[in-house]
């Protein structure tokens, strides 16, 4: 579905240089674009082999402004991020003009939807999925292949919920959140009591899962639910594929964890910390508002990383630059 150069401008917030009625579908990188695509430079070192490419129409920088070309160029300050809304605005508007049963919504035939479950208007559940007694799906939400949603469930609108997803009972997830394939959302916690002849027994498991509204959660992670009390992922966090989230933790909002990361139970992640592929935390640790913990990074039960803007490397976990002095003092002494 084409839209106007201008209509994409406006939708987005841009400013408009040139033609704007040629007309683009889709979005693409400089070197696959062709003539109905729209591309983004972020570095005016890029903007030539932009502008000298098959696409459509370009976002940039303001540096782009004055820019000799034929081609349409939507100025913004922040072009990877205007790229990334209008790629959504163009996804959205081709949605909404091509007839499909996710527009209609419906049940597959080979799903099971019980009786006592409650579904919104355009909510399409595909083959094989399951939704349990008393569950509620918000209108608009897709629930894929495969995909078990448990009893009681409450799930909000405009979701997606991607093949072989499991949900257990009693989990709560907000409005416009993603779950990609094979996730496990609110299953037991790793809680068990040791008795005097050193055989465990198993800790209730008996608190819930809540996700809040534009979560993002990758392939295969995991999330617990709480113990006694509950798990929380913050308004607008976003979880790679293989990340594990333990009972009790605390999330809040616009939290991003890359793939392969571990969090023990208990632990508080506070607004806008940023945690790099294989970081590992332990249980009742506090990663305060703004840290940065690079790939690998380790933090030790209990501790507290404090610092917006801070990054910190390691195990255990130092600003990086008492990291690095730690590292290029090792390296003097080997060499000694």
């Amino acid at each position: 579905m084409k839209r106007s150069v201008k209509e994409i401008a406006e939708a987005v917030g841009a400013r408009l240089v040139g033609d704007g009625g040629a007309m683009v579908g889709g979005v693409a990188s400089i070197a696959s674009a062709s003539p109905y695509d729209l591309v983004f430079v972020a570095d005016e070192k890029n903007l030539a082999e932009a502008l000298q490419s098959a696409a459509g129409a370009v976002i940039a920088g303001e540096f782009a402004a004055a820019a000799s070309s034929k081609m349409p160029l939507l100025i913004s300050g922040y072009p990877k991020l205007t790229f990334a809304r209008a790629a959504r605005w163009l996804q959205e508007q081709s949605s909404e003009n091509t007839p499909s049963k996710e527009n209609s919504g419906g049940a597959h035939a080979a799903a099971v939807v019980s009786s006592s479950a409650r579904l919104g208007a355009g909510v399409v559940v595909e083959a094989r999925a399951v939704v349990a007694e008393r569950a509620e799906i918000g209108e608009g939400t897709l629930i894929g292949a495969g995909a078990v949603v448990g009893r009681e469930v409450k799930i909000g609108s405009g979701c997606r919920i991607y093949p072989q997803v499991t949900i257990y009972p009693g989990t709560t997830i907000g409005d416009r959140v993603i779950v990609h394939a094979g996730a496990v959302l609110g299953s037991d916690g790793f809680g068990y009591v040791r008795d005097r002849e050193g055989h465990y027994e198993k800790f209730p498991q008996v608190g819930r899962l809540v996700i809040e509204d534009d979560v993002e959660i990758g392939a295969n992670t995991t999330i617990d639910r709480g113990a006694l009390d509950e798990t929380r992922i913050g308004r607008g966090t976003k979880i790679d594929n293989l990340v594990h989230v333990g009972h009790n933790c605390q999330l809040g909002e616009d939290v991003v964890i890359a793939a392969q990361t571990g969090l023990s139970g208990s632990i508080v992640i506070e607004n806008g910390v940023v945690l790099g592929g294989q970081v590992g935390i332990g249980e009742h640790a506090r990663i305060c508002e703004g840290v940065m913990l690079g790939g690998q990074g380790g933090v030790l039960p209990n501790k507290v990383l404090r610092g917006k803007g801070v990054a910190f490397w390691g195990t255990p976990a130092k600003p990086v630059r008492e990291y690095l002095k730690q590292l290029a003092a090792l390296a003097r002494l080997g060499k000694k």
